[in-house]
């Protein structure tokens, strides 16, 4: 009995203390350290086993793979650090208000994740990029009609969209990579299906 409690303590000491000395980056993911004395470190920390000063410097890990920003009528507005949004409402050129849905490919720039975690934070999708997706599809919106969005010129509407956002995002480390609306409608209809 006495063994087993002293091999228990043993493994629990050794993980304590070895988690406290490594940072464990799987692939993927970058991590970034803040040190007390230095503040936010300037280089990231790629997939791999990496020592750290325990108590000292504490790491945070940041998702460099492609991020799915959804915009649905599934989204939680509930959970408002979650990657999405709602369906946006928009006012269209010929003055028919619309819901819209679709999907945004993000991605953040590695080598200025630290940038971001030191000046925006963690909560960067509240931040930055929830309110400029609204603000830009709501604009670009304004330029065309309904019957163009929900048809014709949704390419078009795409293109303009993705050059909207990545004039406001890339300056801030975070890419576009692709933008893709699903479902436009009479906001009426997404309103219904909603409440359902």
């Amino acid at each position: 009995m006495s063994q087993s409690l002293d091999k228990l303590m043993y493994s629990f000491v050794m993980e304590d203390v070895l988690k406290g000395f490594f940072i464990y980056v799987p692939p993927g993911y970058v991590a970034c350290v803040y040190d007390l004395g230095r503040g936010v470190l300037k280089k990231v920390l790629t997939p791999g086993l990496h020592f750290k000063i325990p108590f000292w410097q504490k790491a945070k890990l940041f998702n460099t793979q492609t991020l799915e920003y959804s915009i649905s009528r599934n989204f939680n507005p509930q959970n408002e650090r979650a990657l999405g949004d709602i369906p946006i409402a928009a006012l269209s050129s010929d003055g028919q208000r619309m819901g819209i849905e679709g999907t945004i490919l993000l991605r953040l720039d590695i080598h200025q994740i630290p940038a971001i975690w030191q000046t925006i934070g963690e909560d960067f999708v509240v931040k930055i990029i929830r309110p400029t997706v609204r603000s830009r599809i709501r604009m670009v919106a304004s330029r065309f009609t309904q019957e163009e969005i929900m048809s014709n010129k949704r390419d078009s509407v795409e293109a303009e969209l993705k050059n909207e956002l990545e004039r406001i995002f890339y300056s801030r480390g975070i890419f576009v990579e692709n933008i893709l609306l699903s479902e436009v409608g009479n906001i009426a209809q997404f309103e219904k299906t909603a409440g359902e």
